[in-house]
C-alpha cells in the first residue's frame, strides 16, 4: 500500500517504527542533556519528552475510547526515567489502536472531524519523526535516523501543511529553505520551520 495515500493505509506499521526510533533515541540521551536547548523553540529537551510521552498517552487515549481528552505534561519522571516512561506511553499508543475498526472511527479534533488513520497520519506520525529530529537535532544525533520513515513524513508535511497555511491556528514557522542535497529529516524540519544547518 502506498503511504502517500492517508485515506486506504494502514498507518500503524510506521507509527510503530516511529515510536520505536524515538524510544532508542530517549534511551541513549544522558541525563545530563535534559536542560539543554531544542530546535523547537518552545521547549528545551526535558519539556520536549513531556511532550512526548504526553502526546503519546493523548493519543492512546483517542484509540481506545474514540474521545479527545488533552492531558498535561508529566512533572514526576526522574531524570533516568524518561525511557522507560516514554517506553510505557508508546506500549499503551499501540494498545489503544490495535482494533482494525479504530482506524474507520471518525475523531472530532479541535483542527477537524478526520478519520482515526488520518489522524494516526497527520497527527501521531508527522509529530513523532519531526519531534524525533528535534531530539536528535539537540544531541547531536547521536544514532542514525531512519531515512525511509521521513521521506513519506515530508509528503504527508508538504499536503497537510502547504507553505501559505502558517500563522493563525498552524503552529508551525514559515517555511526555511533547506540546503540542496538535504536528507529527508532536514528537508522536514526546514519545511516546518526549523532552522537547520
Amino acid at each position: 500500500m502506498n503511504a502517500t495515500d492517508t485515506t486506504a493505509f494502514d498507518p500503524r506499521p510506521l507509527l510503530d517504527r516511529a515510536t520505536a526510533q524515538l524510544s532508542a533515541l530517549i534511551h541513549a540521551m544522558p541525563a545530563d542533556r535534559l536542560g539543554d536547548p531544542t530546535p523547537c523553540t518552545e521547549f528545551d529537551v526535558r519539556a520536549l519528552l513531556a511532550h512526548l510521552v504526553l502526546g503519546a498517552h493523548d493519543g492512546a487515549a483517542i484509540g481506545e475510547s474514540g474521545d479527545v481528552v488533552w492531558g498535561r505534561p508529566p512533572t514526576d519522571i526522574a531524570d533516568d526515567g524518561w525511557g522507560r516512561a516514554y517506553e510505557e506511553a508508546r506500549a499503551r499508543l499501540a494498545a489503544g489502536w490495535a482494533d482494525d475498526a479504530t482506524l474507520e472511527r471518525v475523531v472530532d479534533l479541535p483542527w477537524g472531524k478526520l478519520p482515526g488513520r488520518a489522524y494516526l497520519t497527520s497527527g501521531m506520525v508527522l509529530e513523532t519523526v519531526t519531534h524525533t529530529w528535534d531530539l536528535s537535532e539537540a544531541l547531536g544525533h547521536p544514532l542514525p535516523l531512519d531515512q525511509e520513515l521521513a521521506e513519506p513524513v515530508l509528503e504527508w508535511a508538504r499536503r497537510f501543511l502547504p507553505a501559505e497555511r502558517r500563522g493563525g491556528g498552524v503552529p508551525f514557522e514559515p517555511v526555511r529553505p533547506a540546503p540542496e542535497g538535504a536528507d529527508a529529516y532536514t528537508a522536514l524540519a526546514a519545511w516546518l520551520g526549523r532552522p537547520v544547518r
